[in-house]
């Protein structure tokens, strides 16, 4: 694809800007970043190495809408003045994956979900590397697709992309793209309008062909919305916990049935590295993968049955004096702190809050009042949280670090219980993020 611009401007400098930075540069392209925040160390160094003009601690108009495209970080809302200011213009907006797809003609695994879609990724990504391909990771996670395509070292790329990513494409078109689930998330970004939000997750099929694949989960009801309003032309290939017809995947008496076009096997649910409901979903979207890009079945059955779990989700810390803790501090939204709660068979001393974002605790309460013996409330506003379980759950307390937090938890736990940090909302306003939430979690477990 020709690219129709010698000048273009970066909005925001972290890891998608400062990628999109390094493949302006590798590709010739003039360009100018800018970011409202402060510039984190060594930012500034690697933009002068690059040759790329940047200003950081607010936005000068005069230069950031002086050029015919923006590259804008996920981060940054379309109603950012800024960006309504490059729109009014006739400024072409786009996200980062966008960019970095208009450079490269290498085939590219899409994956998206309101949950799951950052194991599925690392899952899909192992497969390939165990099968012997030169397999790029990144996305949402990791390393910017714009980076990996200024280095030019993959022969196909496995990237998660979110729902702001999705936003600013229009013409990004993987070989196989994914939709793990549709939930309630991010919704502050979509008018609290599930329609707006279903339609964005759809974005990542939008731009395929019938040479294509789109695998989706049949099980879940937004998705089948979101298809019945989208116009897919690719390929559709479902995974389901119930019988299907076709090609796709389906798990029936413990085994789970893979099926394409061109080839079929079986192998057993208890094989599976990641055990629970939905990590059969992601397992299935990982197995259809594999066989729509036609590796051997006993590569994929050995990719499904050694993957590590992923840091910070459903990640077993230790076991002190007989109570399990575990770290699911990626868990920042109602629907897969259900995931994590529905996995546990044991009593749990649940640490939950954060940024809240719309979250609707009522399709919780039912799991909670059957499994949860106390909950801790970490966060600034906890009052949502004390609403809606006040009076399913006898132990209820407040916490505002998470040392108090883990203490409080261990002190109410009793041999066999499982404290379970999945905090259902964003970690903004007591840590920098999600893994900072996990990692502080982990060091006051390990300091009991």
């Amino acid at each position: 694809m020709n690219f129709p611009y010698s000048h273009i401007t970066i909005l925001g400098a972290g890891v998608s800007g400062m990628g999109a930075a390094e493949l302006a540069a590798a590709k010739g392209i003039s360009a100018f970043l800018s970011d409202g925040g402060k510039a984190k160390p060594g930012v500034e160094e690697v933009l002068e190495k690059l040759g790329i003009g940047y200003e950081f601690g607010g936005h000068s108009h005069d230069r950031v809408l002086d050029a015919p495209l923006m590259v804008k970080s996920p981060g940054i809302p379309d109603h950012a003045p800024i960006v309504q200011a490059a729109l009014s213009r006739g400024i072409e907006v786009i996200s980062e994956i966008e960019f970095a797809f208009r450079f490269t003609q290498k085939p590219i695994v899409a994956i998206t979900g309101s949950n799951g879609k950052t194991t599925t990724t690392l899952l899909i990504h192992h497969m390939l590397k165990n099968a012997g391909m030169n397999a790029g990771l990144g996305g949402n996670i990791g390393t910017s697709l714009a980076g990996m395509v200024a280095q030019e070292q993959h022969d196909i790329y496995v990237v998660e992309v979110s729902s702001f990513q999705l936003d600013g494409i229009n013409s990004f078109k993987p070989k196989i793209a994914i939709c793990l689930n549709i939930s309630p998330d991010h919704l502050d970004r979509y008018n609290y309008n599930m329609a707006e939000y279903r339609a964005s997750k759809m974005r990542i099929a939008a731009h395929q062909d019938a040479s294509d694949y789109f695998i989706y989960c049949a099980d879940d009801e937004e998705i089948a919305e979101g298809m019945a309003a989208a116009n897919i032309k690719s390929t559709c290939v479902p995974f389901s916990l119930m019988p299907i017809q076709g090609m796709g995947a389906s798990a029936q008496n413990d085994q789970i049935f893979f099926k394409t076009n061109t080839h079929s096997f079986t192998m057993s649910i208890n094989e599976l590295a990641l055990q629970g409901k939905h990590n059969l979903h992601n397992s299935m979207a990982a197995g259809l993968t594999g066989q729509l890009l036609e590796l051997r079945k006993e590569a994929i059955r050995e990719s499904l049955t050694d993957f590590k779990s992923v840091e910070h989700r459903l990640e077993p810390v230790i076991s002190v004096h007989g109570i399990d803790f575990i770290n699911d501090s990626k868990a920042t939204n109602v629907n897969a702190t259900w995931y994590a709660l529905e996995s546990m068979n044991r009593p749990i001393v649940w640490i939950c809050g954060g940024v809240d974002k719309g979250n609707d605790y009522s399709q919780l309460r039912a799991m909670v009042a059957d499994k949860v013996k106390a909950i801790v409330c970490l966060g600034k506003e906890n009052d949502k949280i004390i609403q809606a379980f006040g009076d399913v759950v006898d132990i209820m307390m407040e916490s505002d670090t998470m040392e108090s937090a883990v203490r409080s938890a261990y002190a109410v736990g009793k041999k066999g219980d499982a404290v379970l940090l999945s905090p259902a909302c964003a970690s903004f306003d007591l840590f920098e993020s999600y893994e900072d939430r996990g990692n502080q979690f982990k060091d006051q477990v390990y300091k009991l």
